[in-house]
Parts: C-alpha cells; structure tokens; sequence
C-alpha cells in the first residue's frame, strides 16, 4: 500500500509540473506593453523581444508571449503561431483587427512595398476581413479595388476645398447607424462621409481627394460648413489621416 501511495504521488507530482508550461506564455491584453509584462513576470524588456523574435516594441491583444527562457516554454510559443498564420504555401492572407502593412509584411518575410505591389496598393489603408495576396506577380495599383482613392474622379458639377478628418463606426457612443441609415459596421467597405446638409446635401454621391468615390450619408456635431468627415474601418488608419484639406468634387 506505502509502495502505491508513493508512486500516485510522484505521478501527481510529475503531472503538476508539466502544467507550469502555461506560467510561462502571457495573452496580450488591451492596455499591455511589452514593460508591463516584463514587470509582472520579472523579466527584462530586451529578453521578452529575444525570446519573441520582436524586432520592435508593437504587440497586439491576443497574441500570445513566451515569458521564460525554458525550453518548454519557447517550444510552446513556436507552435502557437501556426494556428494563426498561414501555411508556407498560402498564398493569401485574411487581415485581422491590429494588423499592419508593416506587421504582415514581416511576418511573411517581405516589405511593405513588395505587399502594396502583389496587391495593387495605392495606400496602406486595409481592414479586417479584407483578403491580401502574399506570393505571385505585382499588380497595378490601377487594377485594384483599393486605388479608388488615387482614381481620377468622373465629371464634376462642382469642387470645394475642405477640411477633413476621419472617424470609424466604434467610437465612444457610436450605434454605427449613419444619418441616412447605412450601418457601417455590417457594411465596413462602405465609403461613407460625414457632411454639413448646407454645404453638401446627404444622399449626393462626391470624390473625396486620396479616399475616393463615397456618399454623404451622415452628419456630425462639429462637421460644420467646409469640413468632411470620412468613415475608415480601423481605428488606426483613421487616426493615420489626421486633419488634412483636400479637394471634393461633386458628382450629382
């Protein structure tokens, strides 16, 4: 009876420690930064981008962080990336909230230049959902979706200059409901501005210089005589365009 109540308890004991392997990874949540997770982990910031491969301090939620320098540990972290990226032989990739050009790029071994141009790219503006070639021949940027924003706009029955700024459907207190009923979260490729109903009445379809064709379909508290506000999907795309004057040409 001692003889089998010593072995159940090795066993135990054996089980217990193959289970620490998880202490040793840490889920990226909102608000982490690569110091906040070295210091809960006493760890340095140089060590966690060694063991990560992090050529920079980025990281997004849910990724997943090795915090040891146990074999165990980084085996477990290697592993973990084949469930969300691609296979060598992929030759798409699925954009997925927080990602980049640049992170996408470097995760696939290429620049951003060489991506833009498998894709026919005319800006860095991409969105969750959206499907991007990782292999193959460079396209024009001409015969792409996404170069509508550097198109030549159709004949004008009138062009104003404004003051654009840009805002997404997940802001604090947005439903995502535009004025004129377009719910930009179910339709995140929709070109949508925000407009004054004086200066430009909602429905009228109009170019948008460096956004492309879109439609008036919403309003807004501070958008105010000649200033526009033009719906961008991801938060970080619109912060990236800022506050800029660019030329409006209405199309009807």
């Amino acid at each position: 009876m001692k003889k089998s109540l010593i072995a159940l308890t090795a066993a135990l004991t054996l089980g217990a420690g193959a289970g620490t392997a998880s202490a040793a990874e840490h889920t990226v949540s909102k608000g982490d930064t690569l110091w906040s997770i070295s210091q809960a982990n006493s760890v340095t910031v140089a060590q966690l981008k060694q063991w990560n491969s992090l050529s920079s301090d980025l990281i997004y939620p849910g990724d997943v962080l090795t915090t040891s320098s146990d074999s165990n540990a980084t085996q477990t972290q290697q592993k973990a990336p084949a469930a969300s990226t691609p296979a060598a032989n992929a030759s798409t990739y699925t954009v997925k909230s927080g990602d980049t050009l640049y992170r996408i790029a470097t995760n696939h071994g290429m620049s951003v230049n060489t991506l833009m141009g498998l894709n026919g790219l005319s800006s860095s503006l991409i969105h969750p959902g959206q499907s991007l070639k990782i292999s193959g021949k460079a396209v024009q940027a001409s015969t792409s979706n996404t170069a509508s924003a550097s198109k030549p706009a159709p004949s004008a029955t009138r062009e104003l200059s404004v003051r654009a700024t840009a805002y997404t459907a997940y802001c604090n207190g947005c439903s995502g409901v535009t004025a004129t009923g377009i719910n930009l979260r179910a339709n995140p490729d929709q070109k949508v501005i925000a407009v004054d109903p004086k200066v430009i009445p909602l429905g009228t379809k109009v170019w948008v210089e460096g956004y492309g064709e879109a439609i008036a379909g919403d309003t807004g508290g501070a958008i105010k005589g000649n200033r526009i506000d033009v719906f961008i999907p991801n938060k970080s795309r619109a912060l990236q365009w800022g506050s800029k004057t660019v030329k409006v040409k209405i199309l009807n």
